[in-house]
């Protein structure tokens, strides 16, 4: 199957499809991250972020990023 037709088709599945699709490709992503110290030293500011409050929901960041990018008038 080429690029082209599972673009196509992606958006032809269902909700919960596209998240396994979704899921899969962070899955990769992960696989590929070189664990440098940045990388590590990033991933210990966001535990401690998380631990002392200030983590944001998906749903809080989904409407941030909607505000951010909502054009005004």
């Amino acid at each position: 199957m080429s690029m082209t037709e599972i673009l196509e088709e992606l958006p032809r599945l269902a909700r919960v499809e596209r998240e396994k699709v979704w899921q899969r490709l962070e899955e990769i992503e992960l696989e590929e991250i070189e664990e440098t110290p940045e990388v590590l030293a990033a991933i210990d500011a966001g535990r401690r972020s998380i631990r002392e409050g200030k983590a944001t929901t998906i749903e809080e960041a989904r409407k941030l990023i909607a505000q951010w990018t909502t054009k005004s008038s």
